[in-house]
């Protein structure tokens, strides 16, 4: 029996190991994400895609309401909670019903107790694992790195966050972009919140200022993932580029909390110029207590996230000792917080700067202040 062109094709096209990952990113809610997201979905499934619905959050939108309608839902589990019931992904029932493709709203979610992962993220990577394409919704303040530059803009802690080595997992990442003008515009109209929220928000997190600058680091996002793309192809293509002189970043810790605004802003720094991350930690023995510990694992977990690597020593010269990993790990940049500045803990800090010039090769020096918590 002849075969088809189509069933030739199919034979001879590479097996797909994985599934794809895509994100519909904003800069804050209201912007179009979860209507972008099933928008798409539509699509996908009018050329004859297997599209199904995992969880979608409408928030009582009409509009998004209407499109979820069109598609496939997986029925969600139910867990109760402190003697509420709470609705979450059935990561087994969209397993078992393995469609092309899984709608996944709200990327940071945390899940209740008692779900199968603790995070939502954990649900979306077993599912592109069982090679199931997965299609996803974000705001940029829940990327793990922004969220401390989120906290300095707004004001807001971010208490749900998406590690960085989840969004270097993601295969296409769409900026659901509106002008923070059409945006206050639909939160007056009562399209995003009920009015009687509406006027609270438009005079807090949706001040103008706050959208220009949310929006702004959002396009910075969608901005590095196109270079990082273009360098892909690149590769793949064999196509020969100008090869870059290879930065490496490092920011020194202590158990201070406001070591993590330090990491952020030095993970940001290294991610511009495609630079290897590091964080380095001199133990000198003022750590043994209790909250000092809890406060110094907290930083390395978020280190952790931050995919930076992490160079852990001990000894009495703090100076010295980072010149020494300086000098081993061949890094280029390196990155001090400066968050004691009066009377003698300023000299003390001027000293140990000067010590760490005097004894380290060639190196560029930033010095950041960090915000207290």
């Amino acid at each position: 029996m002849l075969k088809s062109p189509e069933q030739w094709l199919e034979e001879t096209a590479p097996t797909k190991k994985r599934g794809l990952f895509k994100v519909f990113l904003g800069y804050a809610p209201g912007v179009g994400k979860t209507y972008s997201m099933l928008s798409e979905g539509i699509r996908r499934h009018s050329r004859g895609e297997d599209v199904v619905i995992g969880v979608v959050e409408t928030h009582g939108r009409a509009a998004t309401a209407e499109l979820a309608n069109r598609l496939e839902v997986v029925t969600r589990k139910q867990l109760e909670y402190k003697g509420t019931v709470f609705d979450e992904m059935n990561v087994d029932a969209v397993l078992s019903r393995n469609p092309n493709v899984a709608l996944v709203d709200e990327l940071a979610h945390t899940n209740v107790d008692g779900s199968k992962h603790r995070k939502r993220y954990e649900d979306i990577m077993e599912l592109l694992d069982a090679n199931i394409d997965v299609i996803s919704t974000m705001n940029v303040q829940h990327i793990e790195s922004v969220t401390p530059l989120i906290t300095r803009i707004t004001g807001v802690i971010v208490r749900e966050t998406v590690p960085d080595w989840v969004m270097q997992r993601v295969d296409e990442v769409v900026l659901s972009d509106l002008t923070p003008e059409a945006l206050r515009n639909r939160m007056k109209r009562g399209d995003i919140y009920p009015l009687e929220r509406a006027e609270r928000a438009l005079t807090n997190f949706f001040r103008p200022g706050n959208l220009i600058a949310l929006r702004e680091v959002a396009l910075q996002q969608v901005s590095r993932v196109v270079d990082q793309t273009l360098e892909s192809y690149l590769e793949k293509e064999h196509i020969e580029k100008r090869a870059p002189i290879t930065e490496k970043i490092a920011v020194c810790i202590s158990s201070n909390p406001a070591a993590q605004y330090l990491m952020a802003r030095a993970s940001r720094m290294a991610n511009r110029i495609d630079a290897e991350f590091y964080v380095i930690y001199v133990d000198v023995g003022m750590d043994d207590t209790p909250e000092n510990r809890r406060t110094l694992q907290d930083n390395f977990r978020f280190a952790d996230n931050l995919g930076a690597q992490i160079v852990r020593t001990a000894g009495k010269n703090v100076a010295q000792e980072v010149a020494n990993i300086i000098r081993e790990k061949h890094v280029t940049q390196v990155v001090f917080g400066r968050s004691a500045v009066k009377g003698w803990k300023k000299y003390l800090y001027l000293s140990a700067i000067h010590k760490f010039l005097r004894d380290t090769p060639s190196v560029d020096v930033h010095i950041v202040t960090q915000e207290a918590r």
